[in-house]
């Protein structure tokens, strides 16, 4: 009996460790091995440096507008009168033409009442001259001769002595003579008349509209010739110089014009220590207020080389690669546009990466991305 008790306690024993190594077993066939993370590296793009002649080309931009601008005032009153052109916006007018003609009707009339009164003061005093002096009657009685009432009054015929000045102007003649040019002068503003080609870019009145003393009438331009203003860094206004050809470019981009510096103001903005320079442009296509960029060309970097802005890290460094391995160098840039960087001091022959990497650090380990292998594929 107790042998069968000992029999039965050791193979107990022996069932309670078999299942406890058949859990252990199950267990550890439920475990998954993870693989071993691969290495990845990096492909970069690079370029070999070769130092050179870097242009610094200045970005500017800016709005057209006419270089000749005359703004219409008139300096009479009267009716606006009916022309040969409608007097609107956009309307053409060549040189002389008659762009405003005010009625000066009534005035007009009382330019020919003062020119008759000199014409009679003249013919008056021909009896006398004829008498007393005879050697100038000859020349005054031409004056009259040529006299025409529908013509602007000639001048006086030259006065060659004293005797001969006395006797005129007492007679009141000079004084008659100036308030008749006086009359004339003021009834040639009731027609304005076109400085240059150009077009009307602004209309205020319209015919048949009564026109006042000192009112704005409108607006005219030469559309001929544009001049853009443009603001550059007074660290390259030396650079620049009058007469110097800018490409100029529309906002699309998709032309291009070829302007050139007129001018340059010799003075410096104060708030933003930029100078204005002023580039003139000729083409049919353009018009007032067109935006343009202008490229100026400055000068020539000599013994360098120019990036992408992206490329260049903190504390002027850029990174290059050693035997599949990333470096840092130091560079001094010179120039900075809105995208592109010009740097000195990069050794010629160096590899350095051509595209931005992300996560790159010194000592990565890269792969120098080969075209040639592409290429061999295609």
């Amino acid at each position: 009996m107790n042998t069968r008790k000992i029999l039965l306690s050791v193979l107990g024993i022996l069932l309670i460790i078999a299942a406890g190594f058949a859990a252990m077993a199950i267990v550890k066939s439920k475990k998954t091995l993870r693989p071993k993370p691969e290495k990845v590296i990096k492909t970069v793009f690079v370029d070999t440096v070769k130092n050179g002649n870097v242009p610094i080309i200045i970005p500017a931009n800016g709005n057209l507008s006419a270089k000749q601008r005359v703004e219409l005032y008139s300096e009479v009153q009267g009716v606006f009168r009916k022309g040969n052109k409608l007097f609107k916006a956009g309307q053409a007018y060549k040189s002389g033409e008659t762009i405003i003609r005010i009625d000066a009707s009534e005035y007009a009339a009382s330019v020919q009442s003062a020119k008759s009164n000199l014409y009679n003061l003249i013919t008056s005093i021909m009896p006398d001259l004829r008498l007393d002096y005879p050697e100038i009657y000859p020349k005054w009685q031409k004056y009259l001769s040529d006299f025409d009432m529908e013509k602007s009054t000639p001048a006086l015929p030259e006065m060659t002595n004293e005797k001969e000045k006395y006797f005129i102007s007492g007679r009141g003649i000079l004084s008659n003579y100036y308030d008749v040019k006086n009359l004339e002068q003021r009834l040639s503003k009731y027609r304005i008349s076109a400085p240059f080609s150009g077009i009307l870019t602004e209309a205020l009145v319209t015919e048949g509209t009564l026109v006042r003393s000192g009112q704005k009438l409108g607006e005219f331009i030469n559309t001929d010739v544009y001049e853009m203003e443009v603001a550059i860094g007074k660290a390259y206004s030396d650079l620049l110089k009058v007469g110097e050809n800018v490409e100029l470019i529309n906002l699309n981009g998709t032309k291009t014009y070829t302007g050139k510096v007129a001018r340059i103001n010799g003075s410096v903005d104060l708030a933003s220590q930029t100078i204005r320079a002023y580039i003139d442009v000729s083409d049919e296509n353009l018009r007032e207020g067109m935006y343009l960029e202008a490229n100026l060309d400055a000068k020539q970097e000599e013994d360098a080389i120019e990036i992408d802005r992206g490329l260049l890290l903190e504390d002027n460094k850029i990174f290059v690669v050693r035997d599949t391995i990333l470096d840092i160098i130091d560079v001094k840039p010179v120039y900075f546009s809105d995208r592109k960087v010009v740097l000195k001091n990069v050794p010629d022959g160096i590899t350095i990466v051509s595209k931005p990497v992300v996560g790159a650090y010194a000592g990565m380990l890269v792969k120098v991305f080969d075209e040639s292998n592409i290429k061999t594929d295609e």
